[in-house]
């Protein structure tokens, strides 16, 4: 029998919410969702971007909500039984991202995810934070607060503030 101690290599594992946009596949880290819920009634703000839908009222709080299909400059999609609105916290304000489908929570090891393509200076990738290779699938993680431009993400986080003030 043999007496050596085995080394076991050391890894170490990160869990994503993976989701649906169109046929694509993201993933974001579990640790900046607050929660996952099914679509309600949301209240437009005049004079926002169209990827800004509106606001919910979450149990007394106010939440900005953001169409990730338009954000990523796809076509709008009527909402249906998989829709789901993640709420992830962005810059120590909620906001609510509206998604296809909410597939499951994935523990991803770090050898399975690697850097981010870059596609030169004329398009924007810096959201996709990683690439994950999960069975035959490759899973984009996402920086949700990337996806704004940082003024769009201070007049988003704002939203809560002027709808309180405006029901006063």
């Amino acid at each position: 029998m043999d007496n050596k101690k085995k080394i076991k290599e050391i890894s170490t594992a990160h869990r994503y919410l993976t989701f649906f946009v169109d046929d694509e596949q993201y993933g974001i880290d579990i640790s900046r969702i607050k929660e996952i819920i099914a679509p309600i009634a949301i209240t437009h703000i005049p004079k926002t971007p169209p990827f800004v839908k509106g606001v919910i009222n979450l149990r007394g709080s106010i939440i900005p909500v953001v169409d990730v299909r338009l954000k990523f400059d796809m076509q709008e999609r009527e909402i249906d039984i998989n829709t789901a609105i993640i709420i992830y916290e962005v810059d120590k304000s909620s906001i609510g991202f509206i998604v296809d489908q909410v597939e499951d929570v994935l523990s991803i090891e770090d050898k399975y995810i690697s850097d981010a393509p870059r596609f030169g200076g004329n398009i924007d990738t810096t959201f996709i934070e990683n690439i994950a290779e999960v069975g035959n699938d490759v899973i984009m993680l996402l920086n949700l607060e990337k996806i704004f431009e940082p003024e769009e993400l201070l007049d988003i986080t704002k939203l809560e503030h002027e709808y309180i003030n405006e029901e006063e």
